[in-house]
């Protein structure tokens, strides 16, 4: 049973927020109204600061993305049923953020197409390539993750990236995919991977408009840069 000095910490976060508000609370404590109840000898503020230490690569709240529930779950005090609601509160962190910028997403812009996917991509600690479909106006119409993991020309199908193309018979399309190292410089095989889909759109009459390769809040837009085949080939 819990002692009145342990009820009294575990109700400091919520009092914090219905006299303050909630951007009065700091991180530990906003987990903590989540975790709602500490442990033996921890409050849940203890606990929150506990687990926003775990993720030495990435301290903090978005620490939480890079965990998995096991790891979680290694947490006294953290069952399945906590450790579930803090991923999906990762998740729903990522389609907020994703809402909001599609507001301005235009595919014209190589800046917000990446505004667009940061959220989703740059916390996965492997590679996605997803392919964006767009109509005769450069008008979203839907995206597919093609693959996870290494983007490789050589074991990437083309096949597949165009019969998603085509099921949403898109009539252009954009690459985006992630590197886990947080620099979206271009690699040797992401430019490999651009001139096939490139040259293999060109023959379906399905333009490749860009490539964007998303880093930890940065991008390299092949478009950007003159690294497409097509701009190669004009100059």
């Amino acid at each position: 049973m819990k002692n009145k000095e342990q009820v009294s910490e575990s109700q400091r976060p919520y009092d914090c927020c219905l006299k303050y508000g909630p951007q009065s609370l700091t991180d530990a404590q906003l987990l903590a109204v989540i975790l709602r109840t500490g442990t033996k000898g921890k409050s849940a503020t203890d606990l929150a600061e506990h687990i926003l230490r775990l993720s030495s690569d990435v301290p903090g709240l978005l620490g939480i993305c890079h965990l998995s529930v096991d790891e979680l779950m290694s947490v006294p005090g953290i069952g399945e049923v906590k450790a579930i609601q803090m991923k999906c509160i990762g998740e729903l962190s990522k389609r907020i953020a994703m809402r909001n910028a599609k507001e301005r997403l235009s595919f014209g812009s190589p800046e917000s197409i990446a505004d667009y996917y940061m959220e989703r991509l740059r916390h996965e600690e492997q590679e996605h390539l997803i392919c964006a479909m767009l109509d005769t106006k450069n008008h979203l119409i839907g995206d597919e993750c093609i693959t996870i993991g290494t983007v490789n020309a050589s074991l990437l199908s083309a096949r597949e990236i165009f019969l998603s193309a085509m099921k949403f018979r898109a009539v252009s399309i954009v690459l985006i995919h992630n590197h886990p190292s947080g620099d979206p410089e271009p690699s040797d095989a992401d430019c490999a991977v651009t001139d096939k889909i490139a040259r293999a759109g060109e023959l379906l009459d399905i333009r490749l408009l860009d490539h964007i390769v998303i880093g930890d809040r940065c991008y390299v837009s092949f478009a950007e840069n003159g690294l497409l085949p097509s701009m190669q080939k004009e100059t």
